[in-house]
């Protein structure tokens, strides 16, 4: 069992944040890889891939390096991958693959990234008369491929193979903060790897993770101005631009829109855990009208105080649930609206000046 000692030794290093990498040790006998060494032989096959010039190479080797992706990322075995029809089985509108047998079925999310090089292959010439069979490829060249480009990223020939792949894939889930159970369905079996990974948490380590986990929450809980936190509700797209729309915790509706490349970097959609920001100047403030409920990008508040010069002026609020707000606005709409500490308010924002930031 590991040094509690150590474990906290560690953690006042990084200033008192837990890096779930330091939470658990992987034992000796599960090879698996680093998320280092997993973006190294990423790269790796990127540039394999790109290096080619002949057209049936180019086609080949797309193949191979959309076949590793998904199993870089969904933690599937090989087997499973070969046998995918992407007809039925890839949805790349919501970002998932269906995998297992009858009985079975499990829904494996992709990053947004993935499912693009996916879209480039499967809609593009590339993919024309492989229609259902686009990765069923020979498992041994597959195989040899993979074991070739893990060499050639200066990792040993064995760390290539499709099961390092699977395991690695499961331990850096687990070092993100996936529940145990989550990755077990995610990987649709109970994996014996997976038993001695976890067996190998000491009880100085899962203290840690729950006090971790409570330090989160309050941040979360953050009486910083004009931010929020919450989930992803509603995503509306048109072919450039997103509207995004989150509730938070206090029940306010915040609705941002960002280009569709934000959109898939931070990988936003229903469910997601997000957090956003406006700069006072963005902000207005307005006397509030009718029974005070919020609606989108309008925060209902106390007015707590002004502190103004002959030009400008900074207005704090504080809503009924306690979250922080200020605008800053011209000396002159102080007079003109009638402003005074204690007034009761909305603070009001545009959604393009909204900044989101994943969670």
């Amino acid at each position: 069992m590991r040094d509690i000692r150590a474990v906290n030794q560690k953690t006042r290093n990084t200033e008192e944040r837990l890096a779930p990498a330091e939470v658990f040790d992987v034992p000796d006998n599960i090879l698996h890889l680093d998320s280092r060494e997993l973006a190294s032989l990423e790269d790796g096959f990127r540039d394999w891939k790109d290096g080619a010039t002949r057209a049936d190479y180019v086609r080949s080797r797309t193949r191979t390096f959309c076949l590793f992706l998904i199993l870089r990322h969904s933690g599937a075995k090989l087997g499973e991958i070969l046998r995918l029809d992407e007809r039925h089985d890839i949805d790349l509108s919501r970002a998932v693959i269906h995998l297992g047998r009858e009985g079975q079925e499990r829904e494996i999310p992709l990053p947004r990234s993935v499912c693009r090089e996916l879209k480039g292959l499967i809609d593009g010439p590339m993919g024309s008369g492989l229609e259902g069979v686009l990765f069923n490829l020979d498992p041994g060249y597959v195989r040899r491929i993979f074991y070739e480009r893990a060499e050639a990223c200066g990792l040993k020939r064995k760390m290539g193979a499709p099961s390092v792949l699977r395991r690695s894939r499961a331990v850096e889930m687990l070092r993100s903060g996936v529940p145990l159970g989550v990755v077990r369905k995610i990987l649709g079996q109970a994996s014996a790897d997976l038993s001695a990974v976890y067996q190998d948490w000491s009880s100085g380590d899962v203290k840690n993770i729950v006090r971790h986990m409570a330090l989160k929450e309050n941040e979360l809980k953050s009486s910083a101005r004009n931010t929020f936190s919450g989930q992803v509700c509603a995503v509306r797209r048109d072919g450039v631009l997103a509207d995004v729309e989150f509730e938070t915790a206090e029940g306010f509706t915040i609705s941002s829109v960002i280009t569709l490349e934000s959109l898939y970097k931070l990988d936003l959609e229903d469910g997601v855990s997000a957090s956003a920001t406006v700069k006072a100047p963005l902000v207005s403030v307005r006397p509030l009208k009718g029974a005070g409920t919020s609606s989108r990008n309008c925060i209902p508040a106390k007015l707590t105080s002004i502190k103004q010069t002959e030009i400008l002026a900074e207005v704090s609020g504080e809503s009924a649930t306690g979250t922080q707000m200020c605008a800053l606005v011209s000396s002159w709409d102080i007079e003109d609206l009638g402003l005074f500490e204690g007034a009761d308010v909305e603070f009001c924002f545009k959604a393009l000046s909204v900044v989101l930031h994943a969670v």
